[in-house]
């Protein structure tokens, strides 16, 4: 049963399908083998494996006994698959676009220990595996394997064809393997030999690298499933046989003629299973260097998003520090601007005019408008720097923690603590107000000094560790509440 390729419908109807089956009695279980080929746009079913076997070597009562057609009712029926590898195409600009299949075969093999009538039924999409059978059996083939005459020779060239079946799902996975190797370290290699110092060239890597890498491991995971389920058949196919052998009901006649052809077909086939085993061991550490290099990539995105950070730190800097400049310049020169912008109004004039608006004196130096000048814009200066510095005081002091309220208090404490009993005595009788004066003193200058003091000390320091004060005014007396 074949189709065209792997992914075409296989050549063939329902009803003439179902005439073999009937006809050669085939395990009904075959057809779970079948069923993954097909008319499909992607291969179905690679994670499904499996060995079946069905053994009548007695005489039965009822059943497919028909001397007629060849069918003692003593025979034995085994069913499998495998899975190869196959090179469909290469690609010349880049070794990960080279194209490669993994194929799968279904094998029906059905004996009689009696007749020798022997069955093979094999379901594969292409032609490779028919043309390697017809090299088996064909002129240019060995003579021990094309001899079907009687039981003895056809059991021997039955073990030849399963032989063949087990070495084609060997072919190409050290090269499919090694294929993903070299594409691995295409795809990351700069990722381990690509130092990210300075004067050496490295790769920049995209989230997308990570996708690719994930891919290839799924490839690589695939491969050790197909390799592992590759060796469990065959394991199956070698207990298979060593136990037929050793059945009493198996005719002695086949035993002691097929003895050295059953012990050399178990040996080879043992050779394969170690060669799957190696090819495993391989797939399997690609699979575990490919995990360490998606580990590695992503280290090395995380440093490149640091790396922008710091970039855009260090340019945040500078543009502060020009910002600051920029701010200092404007605070210098803003209270001039102001003053030079009034007085070029007519609200303050100092040259005398006629009436006709022309000047009487012909002066180009006034010095009383440099004078009024200075005097109002060195203390408008002056106030506008103390305003900005008191604002930077204020935010610097909110910043450690501290509203304005509890800054004031604060400083109210402070001094209250600094100051001895009978300083404070003294301070209270100097300040006690005159008659007729507002009870309300204005704050010394020590305590508005101690204000404008950035504290990052008290901002540590609980809110509750000191009972609550009664709240006085700047003249010492105590304010009570309404």
């Amino acid at each position: 049963m074949y189709g065209e390729n792997s992914r075409d419908k296989l050549k063939t109807t329902r009803e003439s399908l179902a005439a073999i089956m009937t006809y050669h009695q085939v395990m009904p279980t075959y057809l779970d083998f079948m069923l993954v080929f097909g008319a499909q746009s992607d291969a179905n079913d690679l994670r499904f494996s499996g060995f079946r076997d069905q053994v009548r070597l007695k005489a039965p009562s009822t059943g497919p006994a028909l001397p007629s057609l060849g069918r003692s009712g003593k025979h034995y029926q085994l069913c499998y698959n495998l899975k190869g590898v196959q090179f469909k195409k290469k690609h010349d600009e880049n070794i990960k676009n080279d194209e490669w299949s993994i194929r799968q075969t279904a094998v029906y093999h059905q004996f009689d220990v009696e007749t020798g009538r022997t069955l093979w039924i094999v379901t594969k999409g292409g032609y490779d595996l028919l043309d390697q059978y017809r090299e088996l059996v064909g002129p240019t083939g060995r003579t021990e394997n094309k001899q079907f005459s009687t039981p003895e020779l056809a059991l021997s060239s039955s073990l030849s064809t399963h032989l063949l079946f087990c070495h084609w799902c060997t072919e190409d996975w050290r090269w499919y393997i090694r294929w993903l190797e070299e594409v691995l370290d295409h795809e990351s290699g700069m990722a381990v030999y690509g130092r990210r110092d300075e004067g050496y060239s490295h790769k920049e890597y995209r989230p997308y690298h990570i996708q690719d890498l994930q891919y290839w491991q799924d490839r690589a995971n695939e491969a050790v499933m197909v390799l592992e389920a590759n060796t469990d058949v065959l394991k199956s196919i070698q207990k298979f046989y060593v136990d037929l052998v050793d059945r009493k009901d198996f005719p002695n006649t086949l035993k002691l003629a097929c003895e050295d052809d059953l012990r050399t077909f178990a040996s080879q086939v043992n050779e394969i299973i170690n060669d799957f085993h190696m090819q495993t061991a391989r797939a399997k550490l690609l699979v575990s260097i490919i995990s360490d290099r998606k580990e590695l990539v992503l280290q090395h995105l995380q440093g490149q998003a640091t790396e922008r950070t710091e970039r855009l730190n260090k340019n945040l800097e500078r543009e502060a520090v020009v910002m600051r400049i920029v701010t200092i310049v404007t605070l210098v020169y803003l209270p001039a601007t102001f003053t030079s912008t009034f007085f070029s109004t007519d609200v303050v004039k100092f040259q005398d005019q006629n009436e006709f608006g022309l000047s009487k004196r012909q002066v180009s130096f006034s010095s009383l408008a440099l004078e009024r000048w200075l005097q109002v814009t060195l203390p408008l200066t002056a106030l506008t720097l103390f305003i900005a510095y008191s604002t930077y005081k204020m935010y610097d002091a909110s910043r450690n923690g501290m509203s304005t309220s509890e800054r004031i208090k604060d400083i109210i404490r402070e001094l209250k603590g600094d100051l001895h009993p009978h300083n404070n005595e003294k301070l209270r009788h100097s300040q006690q107000p005159e008659p007729g004066q507002d009870e309300l003193a204005w704050p010394s200058a020590r305590a508005f000094a101690t204000f404008m003091k950035p504290s990052r000390t008290r901002a540590t320091r609980s809110p509750r560790s000191d009972p609550p004060l009664p709240l006085h005014d700047f003249s010492g007396k105590p304010l009570h509440s309404a």
